[in-house]
């Protein structure tokens, strides 16, 4: 076969095969609906207790973490969501919901860390009166229930975006919960005022530096760049150098969701199509080699008198 127009979609059927790989596990759905019922119960805490110390500060945390289950239920939803089969409307199903899953909990996380050196800063300025042991005891809680729940998504998130955000979500929760537990005893032994709002500001600092690569990572992602971890001309070296491949042009690499990777590119093979058997072998390569499960190959034969418009670099 010689005609270049007959495989313009040149799927290996290995394709599903790669996606059983790339999907987040579904155990994941345990540490979620673990995560949510440990902070929904520590929101409930964190009301009580602010109301019966009288702690604006316990009140307005009990609001902040009730924005960490909703962080927590995104992202469930996502995972959930991207698992839906294609439909006519949404050919690829709705996987890049996990990206943008990612990407608003990263924006939230900024926002809120945003919103606490707000407060730290004027409270450096007008110290608030705190009592010290309600404070520290909550705090603990605090500690103790989100690095729990950091623990549970630490498995998976070097290999889902999304499950990296919740997990970063709740270690900086940790964190700041851990830095109230520092000041608290500081101002029981030493009564400087200040301690609070000074330690809030160190930790979030280090929070944003940490946030601010998750939300580079998820834009990135969001604007079809190359996943991380795939090395562009890796890829096209490797297809360049395929038996009976003389050009590779239009070659794109992007992100379907977090965890899947696509791939469109054109091969020109002046001696025709070279079977299915192939074009499969070059699809289960892609996968094992780069992680790209989802492989769309187009073969050309190089015809001067019919030229690709999409061989340009610059066109799209």
């Amino acid at each position: 076969m010689t005609d270049h127009h007959a495989n313009d979609h040149s799927h290996s059927h290995e394709h599903s095969h790669a996606h059983h790989h790339d999907h987040a596990p579904a155990s994941f759905g345990r540490a979620f609906a673990v995560g949510i019922s440990l902070n929904i119960a520590f929101v409930l805490a964190e009301v009580i207790y602010g109301l019966k110390a009288q702690s604006l500060a316990l009140l307005s945390d009990a609001g902040h973490n009730l924005g960490d289950v909703l962080s927590l239920l995104l992202s469930w939803g996502a995972i959930a969501l991207s698992q839906r089969r294609p439909s006519s409307r949404f050919t690829y199903g709705l996987r890049g919901s996990t990206i943008l899953a990612a990407l608003f909990n990263a924006a939230l996380l900024l926002a809120v860390m945003g919103g606490i050196a707000w407060e730290a800063m004027h409270r450096i300025v007008n110290p608030v009166a705190v009592e010290g042991g309600v404070v520290i005891g909550v705090a603990a809680l605090g500690v103790a229930i989100n690095t729990a729940t950091a623990l549970l998504f630490m498995a998976g998130r070097k290999r889902d975006l999304n499950i990296r955000a919740a997990f970063q979500h709740m270690a900086a929760d940790a964190a700041i919960s851990f830095g109230v537990v520092l000041a608290g005893v500081g101002i029981v032994y030493s009564g400087w005022l200040w301690l609070d709002p000074a330690v809030s500001l160190v930790l979030v600092g280090a929070v944003i530096l940490g946030t601010w690569g998750l939300l580079r990572d998820a834009a990135n992602l969001a604007l079809h760049a190359v996943p991380a971890g795939v090395e562009p001309a890796e890829v096209r070296t490797y297809l360049a150098g395929l038996p009976g491949v003389s050009q590779v042009h239009d070659l794109h690499i992007w992100g379907m969701s977090t965890t899947e990777s696509a791939l469109t590119v054109h091969l020109v093979m002046p001696a025709g199509y070279p079977g299915d058997a192939y074009i499969c072998e070059i699809a289960r390569s892609l996968h094992n080699r780069f992680h790209i499960g989802h492989p769309t190959i187009q073969v050309e034969t190089g015809d001067p008198n019919h030229p690709c418009v999409l061989e340009p670099d610059h066109v799209v």
